[in-house]
């Protein structure tokens, strides 16, 4: 009975191996992957409801300034992470970067529960207090920086685990993982806040969050100690076709056990001083602008639309959950041969078109439904197809750059088109403008952003031939 049992599941894994174009051997890698970031956007897709409720409690134009903080706070971070990072590992400062996380959400949780235990309520209701409105808008900063850091970090490791080949192959699979855990948040948080209109709720999604984030880390190490047992990654012996572990000694490129090293300015001196990285960041720079634009049309739809916290925690929670099951569906029947065929700079250009004909849409019938729609295919783009083609990207980047760089990126440049495309938003509602001025806006940015994209991938496909 247990060898046909065990002889079905190998039949299993081995089908899934070939429909999924991995090598013997890669598939526990890729699975254990995947988990780890299911695990991760879990735990985010838990909090982020509760971070939009608590960023339009009070108006748009308090959405707006937390923008512009969040910009600030976003630098402080970057150059505190490259601190960090410098004077550890990587076996080290992953499950520190995520028991940080736990312990920030454990004391806001705190915070919260004491407030409504002494008569306060929540951040936009007639029982707010002061407490609660710090807290609310502490968190709303702190979540929109920390989520960042946390998927820069996940894809920093990513691709030290896997090569270029390999990320090309394996990325839209682990992505698929994340956003089973971004809809399985997503729906957790709308089915809590359907339950109740308990002042607790928020601090109950956070502690759900917390233990995500817990058990994210106890997957990353037993990842990472595969990782350093398989010749099939960079962490080991290195990627099929390369070195032995006898070859390359103890400190093999990638190696987890090795400081990094440098300082906390390191980061933004690469970035400025690297014509592809910073075509990577102005790359972001294009994307933060237009997710921004979306995010401010969205918000003013649900604030219309809700009149409690838990209706828009639900509410946020149920946009979510449409756009990640949109992205699965995107990355089941289509990301996983896309970036193969198109190559990275054609996939990468298919965001900017996608943004444009959306707003266009929009104009044209601007309504709940329709934001919905434009939302979710939006985001299963930017998150299904744009993501792990970006990601990619960073492949051909040395480690010490990778790990300073990126959160510049990922982090700071991309708060900073927050803070444009705010400003942008804020322009538009001055002025009066419809959404046909923004999608008329939008046209040229698209231009522009297409033909970085094609330049970005013809720059990584140089890099990848030297």
């Amino acid at each position: 009975m247990r060898a046909n049992v065990a002889s079905f599941l190998q039949s299993v894994v081995g089908a899934a191996r070939r429909i999924l174009n991995m090598r013997r051997g890669e598939f526990s890698l890729a699975v254990l992957s995947a988990l780890f970031f299911f695990l991760v956007l879990c735990g985010y897709f838990f909090l982020r409801p509760v971070r939009e409720a608590m960023g339009v409690a009070r108006g748009m134009d308090d959405l707006r300034w937390l923008f512009a903080v969040t910009s600030v706070a976003s630098l402080f971070a970057v150059l505190v992470f490259g601190g960090v990072v410098a004077r550890t590992n990587r076996r080290r400062f992953i499950p520190i970067a995520y028991l940080f996380v736990i312990a920030c959400l454990i004391g806001f949780a705190t915070l919260l529960i004491q407030d409504v235990r002494s008569g306060g309520g929540l951040i936009g209701t007639d029982a707010e207090t002061g407490l609660a409105r710090g807290v609310g808008y502490t968190f709303y900063v702190w979540l929109s920086v920390i989520n960042l850091f946390s998927t820069s970090v996940f894809w920093s490791f990513m691709v030290d685990v896997f090569d270029v080949d390999q990320g090309k192959r394996m990325f839209p699979f682990i992505g698929i993982g994340g956003t089973l855990g971004a809809l399985i948040g997503g729906r957790g948080a709308s089915f809590v806040s359907g339950l109740t209109e308990s002042p607790y709720l928020p601090a109950g999604l956070m502690l759900i969050g917390a233990g995500c984030f817990a058990l994210a880390i106890a997957v990353m190490l037993i990842l990472d100690r595969r990782a350093g047992a398989s010749d099939l990654s960079r962490l080991g012996a290195g990627p099929a076709g390369g070195p032995t572990a006898a070859e390359t000694g103890p400190r093999r490129r990638g190696d987890g056990g090795t400081r990094i090293g440098g300082g906390a300015l390191e980061g933004l001196r690469a970035v400025f001083t690297s014509p592809y990285l910073l075509g990577v960041g102005l790359w972001v720079v294009f994307m933060a602008i237009s997710n921004t634009l979306i995010y401010f049309t969205q918000a003013n739809v649900i604030l219309e639309a809700t009149d409690t916290f838990s209706q828009r925690v639900g509410s946020f929670a149920d946009f979510d959950s449409l756009a990640q099951f949109g992205t699965l569906l995107t990355q089941i029947f289509i990301t996983t041969h896309l970036i193969r065929k198109l190559g990275v700079g054609w996939t990468l250009a298919i965001l900017p078109l996608v943004t444009v004909l959306g707003f266009v849409v929009l104009a044209v019938w601007p309504i709940y439904g329709v934001m919905m729609i434009f939302q979710a295919v939006h985001r299963a783009t930017r998150y299904a197809i744009s993501r792990p083609s970006r990601e990619t990207l960073f492949s051909v980047v040395p480690p010490a750059e990778k790990y300073k760089g990126k959160p510049i990126v990922d982090v700071f440049l991309y708060r900073g088109g927050d803070l444009a495309g705010a400003g942008i938003d804020s322009l538009f509602a001055m002025l009066g403008l419809t959404l046909a001025w923004v999608a008329m806006s939008t046209a040229p940015l698209a231009g522009m952003w297409i033909v970085l994209s094609i330049a970005l991938g013809r720059a990584q496909a140089r890099r990848v031939a030297s």
